[in-house]
């Protein structure tokens, strides 16, 4: 297989492909974490990884800022999304990836984000839950606090691993995290996995920690 990687990093990287899983924690809200969700499900079809995927959360973030109002409002909306995940992932975690695709497609290429005010998501919960086959009592703790310290506590682990001045997603490439990569398109095929491929090159090198420009464009959804 062709690449542009350094021979020395993809010897690392042909080793680490297969040992390493990959952790993405994400916001099902995010346009730009469905974005970068999708691009690494197809590095799932290019290469050889294992994602676990962990719910963090804008709002977890967010708490206690003084934000334009706005802002606030759709963060009052995405703590719905945010629980049920939280409990999805610590009862039925087998079930989590399905979910934020259908969740996601909802949100996303349905055209139902940027939603404002609690409970704003609740039909979008019931449906998605419907699609993979999760019962509807999933539902319950959207606009309620019981799994709050649930979602915490697994949106404190992005946080761990990455540092606080970051959003979502966060990714987990062996041992080293980034947030990101932010994308607005989503490769796919050999260009996805090669995208990857660099990636994991960069985290090869303990002393690096950031690439950055302004945004021309908005997600491609």
């Amino acid at each position: 297989m062709q690449t542009n990687v350094p021979l020395r990093v993809q010897a690392s990287i042909n080793e680490r492909v297969i040992m390493e899983n990959v952790t993405f924690w994400f916001d099902a809200s995010c346009p730009f974490c469905w974005q970068t969700s999708r691009w690494i499900k197809e590095v799932e079809k290019a290469r050889d990884i294992e994602i676990d995927w962990i719910p963090m959360s804008l709002s977890v973030l967010n708490d206690g800022r003084d934000l334009p109002e706005d802002y606030m409002a759709m963060m009052e909306a995405n703590w719905g999304p945010a629980r049920v995940f939280a409990k999805v992932k610590q009862e039925r975690p087998e079930l989590i990836d399905d979910l934020y695709t259908a969740m996601g497609t909802l949100i996303h290429p349905g055209g139902q984000g940027g939603q404002k005010g609690y409970g704003a998501y609740d039909d979008v919960i019931k449906k998605a839950l419907e699609e993979v086959g999760l019962d509807e009592s999933y539902a319950s703790v959207a606009n309620e606090a019981s799994y709050d310290d649930v979602l915490r506590s697994y949106h404190q682990g992005a946080m761990d691993a990455v540092g606080d001045e970051v959003g979502t997603p966060v990714i987990q490439l062996g041992e080293t995290a980034f947030f990101g990569p932010v994308i607005t398109r989503v490769p796919t095929g050999e260009e996805a996995g090669a995208l990857f491929d660099h990636a994991l090159g960069l985290a090869e090198y303990p002393y690096f920690f950031e690439l950055k420009r302004s945004r021309t464009e908005a997600p491609q959804v």
